[in-house]
């Protein structure tokens, strides 16, 4: 047991049917029918392939696309080809969930096979929607459709999507209250390292925040500082910008509007309020960049121009930046310090990128615009630790117990077979 949650160490599995929860979403070119990404199905590679050669029948579940709008859906189909090449043996596919087709695929496995069902979403109670409007507790959970028809066919549930550890649905949390449960490899791997990070970094330890996930940039930040996690917080893209406004400091009409226009002025007080209270460890932006005609500015952030918008940190900014993640033995990053994508406005994003890869701390990296940066920069290994989970890890790092580590410790107490 680690974190009163079974591993696949304790975990019975010869000639048992397992049905493992994996998060392999990723980004989908749909005129091509094929993955942009496979880092994330990557990931989970291991977990699949022990299950597999300690003679288990693999059942794996997976969500892909947003579950916010039903048009994002897509099928798993490419997941089970790519799971294919990956694993050097079939993943047989199936264009069911759990009605009669599905049902039946299960039954036919044999020792070693390993299935990928379609898509969870397609399945009501696997949606946003359903998990938001009823709040349906665990055990009410165990009593819906996915549930009641895929678990009397397994022996054992094991969950590898600590990406998706935040999200309070059947497939996550509702085979663990009739199952015998562990964490997969890449869970527990996930769960590890952040948990070091939150109980006992390597001092000095830093947090990169930046982009546009503001909510939860502040969740984090307020936390890591309260409990005194974080010695020092560099800040970039919005969230620097907010800190900013909020201290009186005027960076361009733009800014402000996009600020306001997005709904985040309400981030004003709380950025002002932080910064009163653990000012001597969140470190601003001291220069800013525009793009005017297509071309990079910079000024001071005492004298940017009042008509335009700050999408960078500066060179001086950067410098400062990259001096304190050398100096540090422990750095979290998570959001991009300005919009990357484009040529212009990524020398922040860039440089604190290329400082955690001259570092000599234990770096750790999540969400997926940090991601996607790492692997535009071309320093996935040089990084020590890319976690999968976006959500899962902020909500984690704001001190939030996960649903479903609530709901693996559950199942880690039921007896196997």
């Amino acid at each position: 047991m680690r974190f009163g949650i079974r591993t696949l160490d304790e975990l019975s599995v010869r000639g048992k049917t397992v049905l493992c929860r994996v998060d392999i979403n990723q980004p989908v070119d749909r005129d091509a029918g094929t993955l942009k990404s496979i880092n994330r199905i990557t990931a989970c590679v291991p977990t699949i392939r022990e299950l597999s050669e300690k003679g288990a029948k693999v059942v794996l579940l997976a969500h892909q696309g947003s579950d916010i709008e039903y048009k994002n859906f897509y099928t798993t189909k490419p997941h089970a080809a790519v799971l294919s090449r990956l694993l050097g043996r079939e993943v047989k596919w199936i264009d069911d969930v759990c009605g009669p087709a599905a049902r039946q695929a299960i039954r036919d496995l044999c020792d070693g096979d390993v299935l990928l069902l379609d898509n969870v979403r397609f399945v009501a109670e696997e949606q946003t929607l359903f998990e938001m409007k009823l709040h349906l507790s665990h055990e009410q959970q165990a009593k819906t459709l996915l549930v009641q028809k895929l678990a009397p066919l397994a022996d054992a549930y094991v969950c590898d999507a600590f990406a998706a550890a935040h999200r309070d649905q059947p497939s996550l949390c509702g085979f663990e209250q009739i199952l015998p449960s562990a964490m997969g490899r890449l869970f527990e791997k996930e769960y590890c390292t952040v948990s070091s990070v939150m109980e006992d970094p390597a001092r000095p330890c830093v947090f990169a925040l930046g982009g546009a996930k503001i909510s939860d940039a502040f969740l984090m930040m307020q936390t890591v500082l309260e409990r005194g996690v974080a010695d020092t917080i560099l800040t970039g893209g919005l969230v620097a910008n907010i800190f900013l406004i909020a201290l009186g400091q005027e960076i361009g009409s733009y800014s402000r509007a996009f600020i306001c226009k997005s709904n985040y002025a309400e981030f004003f007080d709380r950025a002002k309020a932080l910064y009163e209270r653990f000012g001597d460890r969140i470190l601003l932006p001291d220069d800013l960049a525009w793009v005017e005609n297509g071309e990079r500015r910079e000024a001071s952030i005492y004298m940017m121009p009042s008509d335009v918008g700050a999408v960078d940190i500066g060179h001086a900014t950067a410098a400062k930046y990259r001096a304190c993640i050398l100096s540090a033995k422990t750095v979290f990053v998570n959001g991009p310090m300005g919009v990357f994508e484009q040529e212009a406005s990524e020398y922040g994003t860039k440089s604190l990128w290329q400082a955690l890869a001259d570092t000599e701390g234990f770096t750790v990296l999540g969400g997926g615009d940090s991601i996607t940066a790492t692997e535009k920069y071309k320093l996935t290994d040089k990084i020590g630790y890319i976690c999968t989970g976006g959500g899962a890890l902020i909500r984690f790092l704001s001190g939030e117990e996960l649903p479903v580590v609530k709901a693996l410790r559950h199942g880690s107490t039921l007896p196997q077979q």
